[in-house]
């Protein structure tokens, strides 16, 4: 327990992948707004994004072995859990040294030996689970942690602990919420009068959705009043860029946004991947969407995160395999076209987000330092 002497201190499990990570920040980044005396340090790996995007946020980072396991046996599996013992030794260390308050892990293979070990000193826990459908680690965690903040209702049905979880939602970064409508419009060179269609497939860009939005732009080309944000990945972007650089309508190609909060500022509709943290994004925007979940995600996720907007009717969903120009031409178009269904789900969305995410988890960090439980404020 901190003193009142002392900076309390916060660790934080957090990477993997950027939908492990950016909840990890945006959590961070509200404690210190509420408490800018504290010490927040991250855990992760060198392998994850975490490395580099960490010290960007204005956070330290220590780095760990942990991987995650196979799901096939071989000797990927042995090399596997020898990086989980030498994980568990190295976050014992950590525990000992920085001495934290409280642990927060948002998932993956890195917040296993960080959470176990701050449950053997004591310390209070927190997990973190973003998707409809959890990942093994944190069913495993549940067992252990002082609290889990799910994302989704849902998410209760595969918990075998149900004593410790809290409906939260997704944290995400304030920026999202701050954003000028007019100034984005300016970053990228476009018209506030004009539609904007933001397309994009998280941080690598996605093939399949590139390829279909190639040939629908194509089959749309006469459309009057269209503009298009793409983020494309580093592997397509040359080639789509290229083939773009003289269409009949604006079409702004990046391999990579870094602000895509401008992106989310100006988009009239979007066409994406359902991760968890992209969901979040879009309905604390209030952007409508045609959601194409990635088809080879973890127990398919992605399909039951878009299912829980469809149900909603908050987001239309083209299945992968179905996704073709064709189609997916005669969606935008007709979208686009219809103002009252625009505003139907981008109405829907909005209500299903939980803006406050960041807040509810910080609070709870609040009372399980000051051992002072609250009741689920679901």
């Amino acid at each position: 327990m901190a003193s009142s002497e002392q900076p309390i201190r916060v660790l934080i499990a957090a990477g993997g992948t950027g939908g492990h990570l950016y909840p990890g920040i945006a959590i961070a980044e509200e404690w210190v707004r509420a408490h800018p005396d504290s010490q927040v340090v991250f855990v992760g790996t060198a392998r994850g994004p975490e490395a580099q995007a960490v010290p960007k946020a204005g956070f330290p980072i220590r780095l760990i072995a942990a991987r995650g396991m196979p799901r096939r046996l071989g000797f990927g599996v042995v090399t596997a859990g020898f990086a989980f013992a030498q994980s568990l030794v190295q976050a014992f260390r950590l525990i000992v040294e920085l001495k934290p308050d409280v642990v927060v892990g948002t998932g993956a293979y890195v917040s296993a030996p960080v959470v176990l070990c701050a449950r053997l000193f004591g310390i209070p826990t927190i997990i973190q689970e973003q998707n409809s459908v959890p990942g093994s680690t944190n069913r495993w965690l549940n067992l252990v942690a002082t609290e889990v903040h799910i994302s989704f209702v849902e998410s209760r049905g595969y918990f075998r602990r149900k004593n410790n979880l809290k409906v939260s939602g997704n944290p995400i970064r304030r920026a999202l919420l701050l954003q000028d409508r007019h100034g984005a419009y300016e970053s990228f060179g476009l018209d506030p009068e004009k539609r904007t269609l933001f397309v994009f497939g998280g941080s690598r860009g996605a093939a399949s959705i590139n390829r279909a939005v190639s040939g629908a732009l194509i089959l749309l080309k006469r459309t009057q009043g269209l503009q298009v944000i793409w983020q494309t990945g580093k592997d397509d972007f040359e080639a789509i860029r290229d083939q773009f650089r003289d269409f009949p309508f604006p079409v702004r190609v990046h391999p990579y946004l870094d602000s895509i909060e401008k992106a989310y500022a100006v988009a009239d509709l979007a066409i994406c991947r359902a991760g968890a943290m992209t969901i979040a994004e879009l309905t604390a925007c209030g952007v409508p969407a045609i959601l194409v979940p990635y088809p080879h995600a973890v127990h398919d996720h992605q399909t039951h995160n878009a299912k829980g907007l469809v149900d909603r009717d908050a987001a239309e969903m083209i299945t992968d395999k179905e996704l073709d120009a064709e189609s997916l031409a005669r969606k935008v178009e007709g979208l686009l076209r219809d103002e009252s269904r625009l505003r139907k789900l981008a109405r829907n969305a909005r209500a299903f987000a939980r803006v406050d995410a960041a807040q509810r988890i910080a609070r709870s960090m609040e009372h399980l330092i000051n051992a002072e439980p609250i009741e689920d404020e679901a």
